[in-house]
């Protein structure tokens, strides 16, 4: 006959209707490796027929661990930092572990204060969220705890950093484009003092070197992450290449932009001109006219990657460098089969 469920089941319940000792029944459930798999599995069985939850404090105690993990980031509010958080959430809920969150808000001062602060409530790791893709000075100096950096790289180079592969994701775009016939491809792109706006444009470029084309224009056009700036720059674009026949855009709020200034100008998007855009940024890609062809950024996925890899650190592994996350091409309608049926146009 089964037991009656209880709530306030203890690990020396689980022992008993297991019949072994409480020591036994801790190390099966906490995935020990000197259990013999068919005494995990009974006292796996006795805790789920208990319905027995581990008390979080006391396994923290055993272990050295509180299971909770410190996040400080620079941008609470801003684009990338949300999906990020997500996929750093959803990993640590898949081990029964916590985040505490801290939003510096991009204040060395506050930042310290709160590193200060995440140490003396003894977490077992800190992860530091960036605001871009840029190279940032090392904190790990003043972190007695392991150290993650997402979204941004740590100067230091025994440090563990995560990034989106922005060269590799401009690729894909360039890949695309090519793929569909287009010869005279352009980029209009945000500030070049973005490290990604930079490689975003190195990425595209070694595509179309590896194809013998030249980048329509000339050069990539830098300039403000807007839509503004996106219907200036396809003017500006034009008037250097007037037959570009793909735009390669630095974000998806640029191309929404250079889409308009292209419709002004009489070019239909994409039976004229293909256009790509970059982030997945859902309120402009989908909201588009047409919808855009974009580059995600994998997020959630880079966050997760963060955590598993800083679980690694906290078994013992020694990592360190950086960790490149893979972005994924979302075809939509912005991209499409040139007008002209006659074939490749000449290199020029």
């Amino acid at each position: 006959m089964n037991r009656k469920r209880s709530s306030s089941a203890t690990l020396g319940d689980v022992a008993q209707l297991a019949g072994v000792s409480s020591a036994t029944a801790s190390k099966a459930l906490n995935s020990r490796g000197e259990v013999a798999p068919a005494t995990r599995r009974r006292v796996l069985k006795a805790a789920e027929e208990l319905a027995f939850q581990p008390n979080a404090l006391a396994r923290g105690l055993t272990s050295g661990r509180t299971r909770m993990i410190g996040l400080i980031t620079d941008e609470l509010g801003g684009r990338f930092a949300i999906p990020i958080l997500l996929g750093v959430e959803n990993a640590l809920g898949n081990e029964q572990m916590s985040v505490l969150l801290c939003d510096a808000r991009g204040d060395a001062i506050r930042r310290r204060h709160y590193i200060s602060t995440l140490v003396a409530r003894q977490v077992d790791g800190l992860i530091i969220l960036g605001d871009r893709n840029d190279i940032r000075p090392s904190l790990t100096s003043e972190i007695p705890v392991p150290v993650a950096y997402v979204y941004g790289e740590s100067d230091a180079p025994d440090d563990l950093s995560f990034l989106a592969d922005d060269e590799g994701g401009a690729r894909l775009a360039g890949e695309h484009l090519v793929s569909l016939g287009r010869r005279r491809v352009g980029h209009i792109t945000g500030e070049q003092t973005y490290r990604a706006a930079r490689d975003r444009a190195s990425g595209l470029q070694a595509i179309l070197e590896e194809q013998g084309l030249p980048l329509a224009g000339g050069a990539p056009l830098y300039g403000d992450w807007s839509q503004r700036w996106g219907r200036q720059a396809a003017s500006i674009l034009l008037g250097r290449a007037p037959d570009v026949d793909a735009i390669f855009c630095g974000s998806d709020q640029i191309a929404t932009g250079v889409v308009e200034g292209l419709r002004d100008l009489g070019r239909r998007v994409p039976e004229d001109v293909a256009i790509v855009g970059y982030d997945n940024w859902e309120v402009f890609a989908a909201e588009c006219r047409p919808p855009l062809t974009t580059v995600d950024l994998n997020l959630q996925q880079l966050g997760a990657t963060a955590v598993e890899h800083l679980f690694g650190v906290l078994n013992g592994d020694q990592l360190h460098g950086v960790i490149r996350q893979p972005g994924r091409l979302v075809i939509r309608e912005s991209t499409g089969p040139p007008a002209a049926t006659e074939g490749p146009s000449p290199h020029r």
